[in-house]
């Protein structure tokens, strides 16, 4: 993480030398929109701890955890694929998974359903895109999601050839 925040530093003197001006305006800029929605995700923050706080960890293992396999893989499928989440929220949710116990092929079905799949956006998609083409995206969507799982579960040494 710290090389993350040299890396910041860096690039933002390099901005401010190359424009001072186009760069202080950038950066007022972004911290408009961050107070602007600062009280949305602290409230998803909130949401999301109580949510978290509530589900008995155990259940989170038997469903979600290392045994779950194949059904872990599609519950979290699932249940991105019907969930609205931005990512801000969804990768912090995936954090305190993998904490619990939840193996990265399954965060993975689970935050790769939640960008690429969209169930509850379906009625309005289908209104822009017609029924075809949101049907063969989503479906595409969920077959992308489910081979990450797979690379991930290799690369992680869950799953086993």
């Amino acid at each position: 993480m710290v090389i993350l925040y040299i890396v910041t530093a860096v690039a933002l003197a390099a901005s401010l030398i190359a424009g001072r001006r186009q760069t202080l305006a950038a950066l007022k800029l972004a911290c408009t929109r961050l107070v602007k929605i600062l009280p949305a995700f602290l409230v998803m923050l909130v949401l999301l701890a109580v949510a978290l706080a509530l589900v008995p960890q155990e259940l989170v293992r038997r469903l979600l955890g290392r045994e779950s396999g194949a059904l872990g893989v599609a519950i979290a499928a699932a249940v991105g694929s019907i969930t609205l989440m931005p990512g801000f929220i969804a990768f912090p949710l995936s954090g305190a998974l993998l904490r619990q116990g939840v193996p990265y092929m399954v965060l993975a079905a689970f935050t790769t359903t939640l960008m690429m799949v969209g169930v509850l956006t379906y009625p309005l998609e289908r209104q822009y895109f017609g029924r075809n083409v949101t049907l063969v995206r989503n479906a595409i969507g969920l077959l992308i999601a489910l081979i990450a799982a797979g690379a991930m579960g290799l690369v992680f040494g869950e799953i086993r050839l």
